[in-house]
């Protein structure tokens, strides 16, 4: 992520979750197809605005990072 840009919590919360899939592909091929990065922004942002409780309880409430 960091070569595409994306190296804070900050970027992430900005980048659009099919654009981290492309990121994801582009840096591994196949390798990341498993990753659903559907919830990475909105986790990223309650991480760079030091919510960790509230990031903690949506992870808990996540399938695998993946909305239920």
């Amino acid at each position: 992520m960091a070569e595409a840009g994306v190296d804070t919590f900050k970027k992430l919360s900005e980048t659009k979750a099919d654009k981290i899939s492309e990121i994801l592909v582009a840096a591994g091929g196949n390798a990341y197809n498993r990753f659903d990065p559907t919830t990475w922004p909105e986790q990223a942002k309650l991480a760079a605005d030091g919510k960790w409780d509230e990031l903690q309880k949506l992870q808990d409430e996540l399938n695998g990072g993946k909305a239920n």
